[in-house]
């Protein structure tokens, strides 16, 4: 199917999600830029030595993010101050990265490609690389109708790859279509989940990507104060932007800077902060979870995996990659 029109990202709008903020006027859905974009997000040659790509902390098999260590690395064996979130659903979101510095998909991925700790190059850089490759002209051509390769249209086709990530098949969404029932334990957590944490992880999406507290102490080697750092109100010290719930399983560790490596850990946090009167975030919370609620409530969050977004072969790496320097 080819895609040219906003109308056509409807194909991929679950029935029961809201409207996207995603403005598509400038950026059409087109089913080559969105290939194109897919290569480019799974290439290292956007980072200054060419060793690290998108894929490289946004894993398809963990949701778009990575597993194997808290913070995100870079060339050189860099190491980040944040762990990478997870990718999907981004067209029902207005802001990007943990502290919000980015509003607008189309400039994200400037961040990470200029970032001395993750890709340490430069769009110029990128551009060059790209124009001189063979391989991308003639995807660029397909794509753009124009072989001369632009920063903005580099920037577009890793926006068009990055929409068609949309997560809504879990037994969540079976349930609310009527094609799957919960189990007791699962009904029991839902209605937890209801009561004390749908108000920052609003259904469906499973957040608001609002920016809240979370009740962590700063770390004191990373000083990572969140969104006051691009704000520079004091009031927005340590808020982070909200992460969606899905797919909890493929995306761990949690947080903004991956302290837990658990849900029941998460969830330990949160029963320590509201007994201590820490929290601050979200006054649904008015209790501690006991022992069985938050084994009810990880059965709830465990509906959320979304197995076939994760193992989606259209989201993986292209093997036409493999071949471009043949060409």
């Amino acid at each position: 199917m080819a895609f040219t029109n906003y109308n056509d990202f409807q194909y991929f709008v679950p029935n029961n999600f809201p409207k996207p903020v995603y403005s598509f006027q400038n950026n059409p859905i087109d089913s080559n830029k969105i290939e194109l974009g897919r290569n480019l997000f799974y290439d290292p040659i956007l980072s200054l030595d060419n060793t690290v790509s998108c894929a490289s902390c946004h894993s398809p098999f963990n949701a778009f993010s990575h597993t194997d260590h808290k913070l995100s690395h870079g060339i050189y064996d860099s190491i980040g101050t944040r762990n990478a979130p997870a990718l999907y659903n981004l067209a029902w979101q207005k802001k990007f990265m943990w502290d919000g510095a980015i509003n607008h998909l189309d400039v994200q991925a400037l961040a990470p490609i200029h970032n001395s700790s993750e890709m340490a190059s430069s769009i110029i850089e990128v551009k060059g690389k790209i124009q001189n490759d063979k391989y991308y002209r003639q995807l660029f051509y397909q794509s753009f109708g124009d072989s001369n390769i632009t920063g903005q249209n580099i920037l577009k086709a890793l926006s068009q790859f990055q929409l068609t990530l949309v997560s809504a098949n879990s037994k969540y969404d079976k349930v609310l279509d009527g094609k799957a029932i919960f189990s007791l334990q699962e009904k029991k957590g839902y209605k937890l989940f209801l009561a004390s944490c749908n108000r920052c992880h609003l259904q469906p999406l499973f957040s608001t990507y609002d920016f809240a507290s979370n009740g962590l102490e700063i770390d004191t080697l990373l000083k990572d104060v969140g969104r006051m750092e691009i704000s520079q109100n004091r009031r927005d010290s340590m808020l982070f932007k909200i992460p969606s719930l899905r797919n909890l399983s493929f995306s761990y560790p949690y947080m903004h800077d991956g302290r837990f490596s658990s849900l029941r850990g998460v969830l330990d946090h949160y029963s320590i902060m509201i007994k201590n009167d820490r929290l601050g975030i979200n006054d649904s919370m008015t209790r501690p979870f006991k022992s069985d609620e938050k084994t009810d409530l990880i059965a709830f969050l465990l509906t959320l995996n979304d197995t076939s977004f994760v193992f989606n072969p259209k989201h993986q790496f292209p093997r036409d990659l493999i071949n471009k320097k043949k060409l």
